[in-house]
């Protein structure tokens, strides 16, 4: 049985790390989590110049939590031990020392925007559509991605997108702050000439200027925020009208089938 996740250290400093789940639209499941986990810490090494997320294929970047493994936690806690862990990641991931890059080469929904947003650069292929959907399933973002929005781009943009609970065309997605590259397309060639300042500039130069961004984050007391909306995600996570949401949800996918 083949991993969920590649993890690829390019010639040019870039490590790469890819969900390779696309028959699930590269969902997030516990060895996801863990392969994030590995390179994140990996990415910490002075040889990484800069972090890439991507996701496996042309159709999705990431949709977001397995709902048909997540969906078996009922009660607040068993929500809260899956939310912690990769709100734990995304913390990491905003915080790491190396510039990171969402490179979305397919649509990006729910918690596949919370893993884009906890990157500093998102890199999208033309006609990508992408949206914090959360709210339609009577919960709010729940890996820390809303509170890290919020920091990305401005408070009302930010604010469009979480109460709206829909999902953008990369248009908007430009218009609203949220992408600032666009590709078509090799992905490879599309992060290269989108971020050829990357590569030209010396490592050191790179971890300086992101660090004033995380020195930023921890006065303004980032993973104590994200711990209160992980907290309160895990509350509506128990309630029925949520469980209820994600029945309709997935009944409605197996008659599409």
């Amino acid at each position: 049985m083949s991993k969920s996740y590649d993890i690829c250290m390019r010639n040019d400093g870039i490590l790469v790390f890819t969900i390779t789940r696309p028959d699930k639209r590269n969902a997030v499941n516990f060895e996801v989590m863990a392969g994030l986990n590995e390179a994140i810490q990996l990415a910490n090494e002075t040889k990484v110049k800069a972090f890439v997320i991507t996701g496996e294929g042309e159709e999705a970047f990431c949709s977001g939590g397995d709902l048909g493994k997540f969906h078996q936690l009922k009660t607040e806690e068993q929500a809260y031990q899956m939310l912690i862990k990769m709100g734990e990641l995304l913390y990491q991931l905003a915080m790491l020392s190396k510039p990171t890059v969402a490179l979305i080469n397919g649509i990006a929904i729910g918690g596949g925007c919370e893993i884009a947003a906890a990157c500093d650069i998102r890199i999208a292929r033309k006609g990508i559509k992408a949206g914090f959907v959360q709210g339609k399933l009577a919960i709010t973002t729940g890996w820390g991605g809303g509170t890290i929005l919020l920091e990305r781009v401005q408070h009302s943009a930010a604010m469009k997108m979480l109460l709206e609970a829909k999902i953008y065309s990369f248009q908007q997605l430009i218009e609203l702050g949220f992408v600032q590259y666009i590709y078509e397309g090799d992905r490879w060639e599309g992060l290269r000439n989108n971020l050829d300042f990357i590569f030209s500039l010396e490592d050191t130069v790179l971890t300086a200027y992101k660090m004033m961004f995380v020195r930023k984050m921890r006065l303004l007391d980032l993973k104590e925020r994200i711990e209160s909306e992980i907290r309160q995600c895990a509350l509506l996570w128990e309630k029925d009208a949520h469980h209820k949401q994600v029945d309709k949800f997935l009944n409605k996918k197996m008659t599409d089938q």
